[in-house]
């Protein structure tokens, strides 16, 4: 664990956004099949085919957000990111056993295209907190707030539809959508600190 990188407080901020928004993740892709599958009666390629919609809409969107990211705050783009992500995971909770393929597939994108809008700046501001001497251990901290992440994610769907297995899937998105929404608000955090970085310095010299 590198202590020393935590100690910088847009680093921490960084990968605490970061665990946040692979939790949500994961809650909704572990979720998902048992709805589609469950409620829907899908087969396990129409399932399969059903989630591509997700994957598709970040490849798309994670290359403009990088983008953007050389021009404009990490803070700000992972905000955006992550509340049209809550959106479309608060989306799919009101999905019902009449809903068709095209009302998943745009849930799906919707959900795709914020992770993506947040991701590539978050990774980018994790990788510009630490010293170039660090880079492997900051990099080794994208994978360890991936995992954790997701396994939190998992863990939490898993409690839910052990205790409601028709509901749990509604309260897993549910969840998930108010996890990235916390999400949004930590990365909105870091303009502010961002911005109170440069007046400190100013007072120190």
């Amino acid at each position: 664990i590198p202590l020393d990188l935590l100690a910088r407080p847009m680093f921490a901020l960084s990968v605490g956004t970061s665990i946040i928004s692979f939790t949500a993740q994961m809650m909704a892709f572990v979720a998902l099949p048992f709805f589609l599958q469950g409620s829907l009666h899908l087969s396990a390629v129409e399932t399969g085919l059903l989630m591509t919609p997700w994957p598709l809409a970040t490849m798309f969107a994670a290359p403009l957000a990088g983008w953007l990211s050389d021009r404009y705050s990490a803070g700000v783009l992972g905000a955006i990111g992550l509340t049209v992500f809550a959106c479309g995971l608060m989306a799919l909770s009101f999905l019902d056993a009449d809903a068709t393929k095209f009302d998943i597939i745009w849930r799906m994108a919707v959900c795709g295209a914020g992770f993506g809008f947040f991701q590539s700046p978050n990774n980018r501001a994790m990788l510009s907190e630490a010293p170039r001497e660090r880079a492997g251990a900051a990099g080794g901290s994208l994978g360890t707030a991936r995992v954790l992440g997701q396994s939190m994610g998992a863990v939490v769907v898993a409690f839910l539809l052990s205790s409601a297995p028709v509901a749990g899937v509604r309260h897993g998105f549910q969840i998930a959508a108010v996890a990235a929404l916390f999400g949004a608000v930590m990365s909105g955090s870091r303009v502010r600190r961002r911005k109170a970085e440069p007046e400190k310095e100013i007072e120190a010299v």
